[in-house]
C-alpha cells in the first residue's frame, strides 16, 4: 500500500477534531495527537541541538579577510533566534514537521571559503541575496528548472564532498591532523597531530568523543550528537579543573558563573546586501559563483529534506507530491534570508527532523514545541559556550560519515557519471574549498560528455555554468591577458 494510501485511509478513520488548534494543524486528520506532536517536537530539538554548539564554532573559528571574528555568544544567539522563529513559521505557514536552523556545509563555504575573501558584513549579505534569489526562484517557477539541470549524481557528489570537507575540518580543528610547517622541507602536507603523534589531554576528549558518536550512531540512539557533545564537554570540565593544561584552544571547559544570562542580539542586522561586489581583490565573477554556490547547496539540500520528511511521515499526495510545497520552498528561502541578517549563516530545513516523525510527528504543531525550546536556548548561552573544540568536533566527524552516504547513488561503472562525481568530492577538501569542487566536477562532466559525442544531453544551464567557472579557475592568466595584472 502507498504512503498516499495510508494517510487516506487514516484521514478516513480519524476522529473529529478536538478543537481549532487541531483542525488548522489537522493533528486528528493526520492521524496523530496532541501527545505525539509534543513528544515529536522534544526529539527533533534535541537531535539538531548540537547545531548551537557547531555553528558558532564554525564561524567563531574564521577570520574574515581584515581578521575579525565574529563572537560566540552573539553566534549562539542569532542562531538560537533564527531557528525558533523559522522553525515555528514553518510550522504555522508549511505545516510540516520540518525544522530549520544554520546548515551545516553552507556555514563552512561562509566561514573558509566566502569570509576570507571579504568583511563578514559583505558575506552575510551574499546569504542574503541568496535567500532572496531562491525566493524568487520559488515564486517564479524557476526552482525546478535548475534542479533538473544539474544531473542527481552530480547533486549527490556535492554532498558527499561537502561532508568530507567537514569531516576534515573537524579533524583540524580538534588538533587531531594539523599543517606540517614549510620549514620542514617535506612534501608531506599534514600529518597525525602537532608533532606526528597524538599526545594531551585533549586530543583524548576528542578521540573518546569520535568513539562515543560513532557508537550512538551505530546503535540508532536518537540525539546521539547532542550526547556525545554534552558527555565530553562534561568529561573536558572535569579534566580542566584537575589536570595542567596548556590550552584547549579557542574555548576553555570551565563551568560559567552564571547558566542563565540576557541574549545578545549585536549582530542582528551587520550585514551589507551589495558590498561583496565593491569588496577589493574580488571580481564580480567570484561573487556571482560563490552566490550560485550557496544557491546550489541550499537547493538540493532542502529538496531532498522535503521529499524526504513528507514521505517517512506519510504526507505525500497520490502523486507523490508534498502539501504546501510552494509555501514550504518559500518559507525555506525566507530562512537563509534570516539567517544572513543574523549572521547565523544561512538557515535550511534539517534531515534531523526525521527524528520527531519517528516520534509521530506528522504536523507543524510539533515545530511550536522545537521552535519553542530554540528559544529558550536563547537564555542559556553561558552554558551553550563552554564546549570546547575537542569535544564538538565529533560532531563534524560524524555528519560528515553521514553526508558521505551519499555515495553509494552514483553509478561507478559509468565514467561519463564517476569521473566528474570523483573530482566533485576530491577537489573540495584537498583544496579546502567547497566551490573548487563544483567547477571541477561541472567542467568534467562537460568535457567528458562533449568528448563522447553526448554534448546534447548538457542543459544549457550547465553549460552556462561551466563557462562561469572556466573563467574562475583561469581568472589569473585572463586577468594578466588583460592587462589587469
Amino acid at each position: 500500500m502507498s504512503e498516499s494510501q495510508k494517510v487516506a485511509d487514516r484521514s478516513d478513520a480519524a476522529p473529529p477534531a478536538a478543537n481549532s488548534v487541531d483542525r488548522f494543524f489537522k493533528i486528528s486528520e493526520r492521524g496523530s495527537t496532541f501527545g505525539r506532536e509534543i513528544r515529536g517536537g522534544f526529539a527533533t530539538f534535541f537531535t539538531m541541538a548540537y547545531i548551537l554548539v557547531l555553528n558558532p564554532i564554525i564561524l567563531g573559528s574564521a577570520k574574515d579577510k581584515f581578521g575579525h571574528q565574529l563572537d560566540a555568544v552573539q553566534l549562539t544567539t542569532a542562531t538560537a533566534l533564527v531557528a525558533a522563529v523559522m522553525t515555528i513559521i514553518m510550522g504555522i505557514g508549511g505545516n510540516l514537521p520540518l525544522a530549520l536552523a544554520a546548515g551545516l556545509g553552507l556555514n563552512a563555504v561562509v566561514a573558509f571559503q566566502i569570509a576570507p575573501l571579504m568583511s563578514w558584513d559583505d558575506a552575510m549579505g551574499l546569504i542574503v541575496l541568496e535567500g532572496l534569489l531562491i525566493c524568487v526562484l520559488v515564486v517564479t517557477g524557476l526552482r525546478e528548472a535548475v534542479m533538473h539541470a544539474i544531473p542527481q549524481p552530480l547533486k549527490q557528489a556535492i554532498s558527499v564532498g561537502i561532508g568530507l570537507f567537514i569531516a576534515f575540518i573537524g579533524f583540524v580543528d580538534a588538533g587531531f591532523v594539523s599543517r606540517i610547517p614549510d620549514a620542514a622541507n617535506t612534501t608531506v602536507p599534514v600529518q597525525l597531530g602537532g608533532t606526528g603523534t597524538l599526545a594531551g589531554w585533549p586530543m583524548l576528549v576528542f578521540c573518546l568523543g569520535v568513539l562515543l558518536t560513532i557508537g550512538l550512531l551505530a546503535r540508532k540512539v536518537k540525539g546521539a550528537i547532542l550526547i556525545s557533545i554534552v558527555t565530553m564537554t562534561a568529561l573536558a570540565i572535569v579534566i580542566n579543573s584537575i589536570a595542567d593544561i596548556k590550552s584547549w584552544g579557542l574555548t576553555t571547559p570551565s563551568w560559567p558563573d552564571r547558566l542563565v544570562d540576557t541574549p545578545d542580539f549585536g549582530l542582528i542586522g551587520d550585514f551589507d546586501l551589495f558590498g561583496a561586489f565593491s569588496a577589493p581583490g574580488v571580481g564580480v565573477i567570484t561573487v556571482v559563483l560563490l552566490i550560485f554556490t550557496l544557491i546550489l547547496s541550499d537547493f538540493f539540500d532542502t529538496m531532498g529534506t522535503v521529499v524526504g520528511i513528507s514521505a517517512e511521515a506519510g504526507l505525500l499526495d497520490e502523486d507523490g507530491k508534498v502539501p504546501n510545497l510552494g509555501r514550504v520552498l518559500l518559507i525555506d528561502g525566507a530562512a537563509a534570508v534570516a539567517g544572513g541578517a543574523a549572521s547565523a549563516s544561512s538557515a535550511t530545513s534539517y534531515i534531523e527532523s526525521a527524528a520527531g516523525v519517528g516520534e509521530g510527528s506528522r504536523t507543524g504543531f510539533s515545530n511550536l514545541v522545537t521552535g519553542g525550546l530554540f528559544g529558550l536556548a536563547l537564555f542559556l548561552t553561558p552554558l551553550l559556550t563552554i564546549v570546547p573544540l575537542q569535544a564538538a568536533a565529533p560532531a563534524l566527524v560524524a555528519v560528515g560519515f553521514l553526508m558521505m552516504t551519499q555515495v553509494k547513488h552514483i553509478d561507478w561503472d559509468r565514467y561519463d557519471i564517476a569521473i566528474p562525481a570523483f573530482l566533485t568530492i576530491a577537489v573540495m577538501p584537498f583544496t579546502y574549498s567547497i566551490t573548487n569542487g563544483i567547477g571541477a566536477g561541472f567542467l568534467a562532466y562537460v568535457v567528458i560528455k562533449t568528448v563522447l559525442g553526448k554534448a546534447k544531453e548538457v542543459h544549457w544551464l550547465l553549460w552556462g555554468t561551466s563557462a562561469l567557472f572556466l573563467v574562475y579557475f583561469a581568472i589569473d592568466p585572463i586577468e594578466q591577458l588583460l592587462g589587469a595584472k
